[in-house]
């Protein structure tokens, strides 16, 4: 089976890098290898970095990909989809199965771009996010209706290689890509504000991101492994009369969870009107 990706920025990179260092295996009992994989890019020094950091076979032409793959990962920005789309879809068989990375854009959509009927062809929406680079990803999958059980198993092996995948239904797509693929950006400002505090305490900045960052991991790992409600697990930080609850109290004066609502639901709406 030959796996094309047009486009080769952070998330193809996640993708490919996953299936090689995982070595996933398909359903015909074979593991993927450098040898199944192509990609194509705008610039040759993309084209050749990613040659040599993983041993794949490139090009700058995207129709050559699009012909040669029996799947296709277009993971392409969302404003360049239809130039791109408009480019290979003559090139794309029938039977190849098309997985989208694009937020915003609807099976249909894409179906259309295509010249397809949505629900004869072979599409699936994935949202990746960036934690996917260091194996640790969290990806929303959409099958199409047009979309097979085995296309559905062999998407989810895809996603899986590089940490966590979630099927859900196409009208979640846009929650999960702001709650998913967002929300790394908010957690990221979260982690450097918890270290500035710590700066302001008198701890070394390196040594404050390093605390900082991993706090922040150790405590999503809790709330995936427990199975526990996140207030549970706050309130078992927040002893009576201690520390932990006053921070809590100055983070709820400065509408902290209304904030982060607030941000998720502009995400949601961006997506939305993309």
């Amino acid at each position: 089976m030959k796996i094309g990706f047009i486009g080769l920025g952070n998330m193809a990179t996640a993708i490919i890098g996953g299936l090689l260092r995982e070595g996933t295996v398909l359903a015909d009992g074979t593991a993927v290898t450098a040898a199944d994989l192509i990609g194509s890019a705008k610039t040759e020094a993309t084209r050749q970095a990613k040659a040599m950091q993983f041993g794949i076979a490139v090009t700058a032409d995207n129709r050559e990909v699009a012909a040669a793959a029996d799947v296709l990962v277009v993971a392409v920005k969302p404003q360049f989809f239809p130039e791109v789309i408009a480019e290979i879809r003559g090139a794309v068989n029938e039977n190849t199965l098309v997985i989208s990375i694009a937020a915003g854009l609807t099976l249909e959509r894409i179906a259309a771009l295509f010249g397809r009927d949505e629900n004869t062809m072979r599409l699936i929406r994935c949202m990746p996010n960036t934690p996917a680079l260091v194996n640790a990803g969290c990806t929303a999958v959409c099958p199409g209706t047009g979309a097979t059980e085995d296309d559905e198993v062999l998407c989810l092996a895809l996603m899986e290689s590089f940490g966590h995948a979630i099927v859900i239904p196409e009208r979640l797509m846009d929650a999960a890509s702001a709650v998913a693929g967002s929300s790394p950006a908010f957690a990221f400002m979260f982690i450097e504000a918890l270290a500035d505090g710590a700066v302001g305490a008198g701890m070394p900045r390196a040594q404050a991101y390093e605390f900082a960052a991993a706090a922040v991991a150790g405590s999503a790992q809790l709330v995936l492994e427990t199975g526990r409600h996140p207030g549970d697990l706050k309130d078992m930080v927040c002893s009576p009369g201690g520390t932990t609850i006053e921070g809590v109290k100055a983070l709820e004066q400065r509408a902290f969870r209304a904030a982060a609502m607030e941000a998720v639901g502009v995400c949601v709406a961006k997506a939305r009107a993309l």
